[in-house]
């Protein structure tokens, strides 16, 4: 699982520019080619190491996959109501595939471990063809080609990398060790070389200005907020049905459905409507708000607490908060972004998405691993799980924090052209 992280989380920017430049059809077909290949590798290893690596190249190729599928429906639809409802019916699928991914994987585990890396593979290849046959193809603006920035992809690519084996790796080395806090530094040293090539670059791997609108700041931040507390919520309640109610995979997998059947029905029915009447970020910071209020009931969770009134209300109000928040999200993410930055923009968010998650289940990891009693009875391991539930709530209102401070006044899209390049559109996100 870390090695998909690895490859997925330390690529996505050089993804979503690759996408810019070289043509976003060509990489989401390419991407997903090299998607089902490496998964297909997975699903014949005969060693951990080739599993670990064919789990890395499967992140690598999602990497440019998912911010070229972002943005040629960012590109193919003009900003505003179209725009958005198709945002919704996009974040409805990856949100329900997600959760209903959980129930399959449970299922493909009861029949072998192997079926988990196959059945990706045939859904590869029913993507792929479609794509084939529905995404048009684009014609290269015209103008003098974009050259690449070699250096600012090595920088970038080589910090986001650093940045995420690190998070991963934390709660084993220990938080304050050596190891840590020298690849803290050695991300930041990174990040500051990646900032000065990006300043002087005549065609920069991400412009600064991008990452200086406050629209794209409070969605990336709300995006970790989002995916991380629900991840790390996710997996202390894993732990929880597995280790301490004896639960199988199958079992966890159908008591997490019913948030995704709820995402799957809500968010392409209410997503854009309420986008287009109160704003992307009012939407959002409802969903985070219904996101806090279903860790929170998790608190007070025993050893044998009925799942219908413990653990249930929670699942349908995390569909209800990824119905409310991950399309607005998106949405907020890539509006007034020019139509060549939409894959930057889509890697941007993608990115954050990723290292969410990397944080915050660090940090519960950590507070787990603290606060779990000596033994392995149930009650020694919900001493750590209750410890730990705290993280995702606390997370939830941190985002609620960033999307409510810059200002719900300001929320609201303007709706212009996704293609145009007239001034306005380019003055929506700040200049260098």
């Amino acid at each position: 699982m870390s090695g998909y992280v690895l490859g997925f989380g330390g690529f996505l920017l050089l993804g979503g520019r690759a996408a810019d430049l070289l043509g976003r059809r060509r990489m989401f077909v390419l991407s997903l080619a090299a998607f089902l290949v490496a998964s297909a590798v997975g699903g014949i290893a005969a060693n951990g190491e080739v599993l670990i690596a064919s789990r890395f190249l499967t992140g690598v190729s999602a990497a440019f996959s998912a911010p070229a599928g972002l943005s040629i429906i960012t590109t193919s639809f003009a900003e505003g109501p179209a725009r958005n409802k198709a945002l919704s019916v996009y974040s409805a699928t990856g949100a329900s595939g997600f959760a209903l991914g959980l129930v399959v994987g449970g299922l493909f585990t009861e029949l072998s471990w192997r079926w988990v890396f196959f059945a990706p593979v045939l859904m590869a290849v029913a993507t792929l063809l479609g794509a084939l046959w529905l995404v048009p193809r684009t014609v290269r603006p015209e103008g003098p080609r974009q050259g690449f920035d070699v250096a600012g992809a090595i920088s970038a690519t080589a910090a986001m990398l650093l940045l995420v084996f690190t998070l991963v790796e934390a709660p084993q080395a220990g938080w304050g060790s050596a190891r840590t806090v020298g690849s803290l530094v050695a991300t930041g040293l990174l990040l500051a070389v990646f900032a000065l090539i990006e300043r002087r670059a005549p065609a920069p791997l991400v412009r600064l200005g991008l990452l200086r609108s406050g629209p794209v700041i409070r969605a990336n931040l709300g995006a970790m907020a989002l995916l991380g507390s629900w991840v790390s919520c996710l997996f202390i309640l894993t732990l929880y049905m597995q280790q301490v109610r004896g639960w199988s995979p199958l079992e966890t997998g159908l008591a997490v459905a019913p948030s995704g059947l709820l995402v799957a029905l809500l968010a392409p029915r209410i997503g854009a409507p309420l986008v287009g009447r109160f704003g992307a970020f009012p939407v959002t910071l409802a969903g985070l708000a219904a996101a806090a209020l279903a860790y929170a009931l998790l608190l007070p969770l025993g050893p044998d607490s009925a799942y219908a009134p413990a653990m249930l209300p929670t699942f349908l109000l995390v569909g209800v908060a990824f119905s409310f928040a991950y399309g607005p999200l998106n949405i907020a993410a890539t509006n007034g972004v020019p139509a060549e930055e939409q894959g930057v923009a889509g890697g941007l968010v993608n990115t954050s998405f990723q290292l969410g998650p990397a944080l915050v289940l660090a940090v519960v990891t950590a507070v787990d691993d603290a606060a779990a009693g000596p033994g392995t009875a149930p009650s020694d391991l919900l001493d750590g799980l209750h410890a730990a539930l705290v993280v995702p709530l606390v997370a939830a209102l941190i985002g609620m924090a960033a999307i409510a401070l810059g200002g719900l006044g300001r929320s609201r899209s303007p709706r212009r052209p996704a293609h145009g390049s007239d001034s306005r559109t380019r003055q929506s996100v700040p200049a260098p």
